[in-house]
């Protein structure tokens, strides 16, 4: 038997806005085995300041942290990594200089990813972790910025909510310098309830039979209430009330009695522990059971699935062209295309990284969603719809750099297309644009016959195409929409000729 091709020992790296956690794990027969896991509290969310850019003492500390890291992770490629940053990173302003030291310090890109994908990789890494059962979920994470809420079936995500509240946002804003006050409580309860009233309803109205807990908030209050006798350590509403009445009792988090409450999760355990109590009365829950799959082991189950044809965002793709009618026969001769010129020219443009592939595969692929809202400027109508979706297993920097390709596939190429796109991918754009605007202009036709061999030949800034002698006479229309191409192209700096 042929041995397995894909690496052996895959990890995770979680940016929260708390915590940063990094999971090792190995890989075999289907199955993840945990390896080594590193948490270091770091509270990012903690550093940023009034106009949302993070302060220079908490970047250096989450620098060192991921520094860290890396000399776990130094054996490990590229493709044997995936790391995310949550919600801290989600709102912080100029975040792109962080984010290059980030990558250096790490030695690994960093993605940040939406409030609904940490939504899905949460729920991925909780099932994961559970024993098998049938009916639906709850699961309930509470992160330092953000709270995801999700129902879900199997390993399968049904409905996915992310909430601007958090055990650190929270604790910060009513429980400040660690005191803890009756109205504190109140106020923190309050803020929650507005946040959770609009998926109230839509929530109980979904037949769950577990509600599950994850992430640091919910796994203590489980653990002490399992040390303080109150519960087996499942979350009970009565164990809420005791927890709360312990610390109103104690005043101030440094001076609580709780057991097995560590001195790092103290002083952002009362905002945590209002939100778990209002999301208890807000759906209705009499018990929820902590669980230790969360978003690092998400991370870990989608880049397995990477690595073996399951990739969620494959399955994004394919429910996207279905969503928007897209034509899926013209996408398969664009992708063969696009992915034939390519393998061409990926070494004379340095679109060797795997990624390339991905993305102009995906691209052919989508190009032509647009179509089902107007014609007219169909390519801007896609890229609209692809930076502003849901695309399951995506990260907000890919859907930037996807719409900025869709959006580029034809007519004039925009000047704003590589906003938002950074190094090294704004540089890499450009020619994938090229290659995917030659892919549509030669199936523009439709037709099932094949094209003629192209030889290929490309510099820097030169694209050379070859056609068999007399094909392109024979083809009056190719001709003319090269003619107009080889203009078009001249606003990404790329001289097209071809005979």
């Amino acid at each position: 038997m042929a041995p397995d091709p894909q690496p052996e020992v895959i990890a995770a790296v979680d940016l929260g806005s708390n915590s940063f956690h990094m999971v090792v794990a190995r890989r075999g027969d289907g199955e993840i085995t945990i390896l080594d896991r590193i948490r270091e509290m770091v509270r990012l969310g903690a550093g940023l300041d009034e106009q949302g850019r993070i302060q220079p003492d908490a970047a250096e500390l989450a620098l060192a942290c991921l520094a860290r890291f890396r000399e776990r992770l130094a054996a490990l490629e590229a493709g044997q990594v995936r790391a995310v940053g949550t919600n801290t990173l989600r709102r912080a302003r100029r975040r792109a200089g962080f984010l290059r030291a980030a990558r250096e310090a790490l030695g690994h890109p960093i993605e940040v990813i939406s409030g609904v994908e940490e939504a899905r990789l949460v729920y991925l890494g909780a099932a994961r972790s559970l024993p098998a059962q049938t009916g639906r979920r709850l699961v309930v994470d509470i992160g330092g910025g953000s709270t995801e809420l999700i129902v879900g079936e199997g390993y399968d995500a049904l409905r996915l909510e992310s909430l601007y509240m958090g055990c650190v946002s929270s604790s910060e804003a009513f429980f400040p310098g660690g005191v803890i006050t009756a109205e504190g409580f109140r106020q923190a309860r309050l803020f929650a309830r507005r946040e959770l009233e609009p998926i109230r309803k839509p929530f109980r109205q979904v037949d769950w039979q577990q509600a599950v807990g994850t992430s640091g908030t919910i796994r203590a209050t489980g653990r002490v209430l399992r040390l303080l006798g109150a519960t087996g350590g499942e979350i009970t509403r009565e164990g809420l009330e005791v927890l709360r009445e312990r610390l109103l009792a104690a005043g101030d988090v440094k001076r609580h009695d709780l057991p097995g409450l560590g001195d790092q999760r103290a002083p952002v355990y009362p905002g945590g522990l209002a939100v778990l109590t209002e999301i208890f009365a807000a759906l209705d829950l009499d018990q929820m059971v902590p669980a230790e799959g969360a978003l690092r082991e998400g991370l870990l189950w989608d880049l397995l699935g990477r690595l073996t044809d399951e990739d969620a965002r494959d399955r994004s793709v394919r429910a996207f062209q279905q969503r928007f009618h897209a034509d899926a026969t013209q996408a398969e001769r664009v992708e063969a295309t696009a992915l034939g010129l390519l393998e061409q020219l990926a070494g004379d443009w340095s679109l060797e990284d795997p990624e390339c592939a991905d993305l102009l595969g995906w691209g052919a692929r989508l190009h032509e969603v647009g179509l089902d809202i107007a014609h007219a400027q169909h390519q801007l109508h896609a890229a609209y719809l692809l930076r502003h979706a849901d695309l399951a297993g995506f990260s907000s920097d890919q859907q930037q750099r996807l719409a900025g390709l869709v959006g580029a596939h034809r007519r004039k190429i925009r000047k704003g297309f590589l906003d938002d796109v950074q190094e090294p991918w704004s540089k890499r754009l450009p020619y994938l644009v090229a290659i995917l605007r030659l892919a549509v202009l030669l199936h523009r036709s439709r037709s099932d016959k094949p094209l003629p061999a192209l030889a290929v030949e490309a510099s820097r800034r030169k694209l050379r195409l070859q056609f068999p002698e007399s094909w392109l006479e024979t083809h009056p229309l190719t001709l003319a929409d090269l003619e107009q191409e080889a203009r078009y192209l001249g606003a990404i700096d790329l001289k097209l000729s071809f005979r």
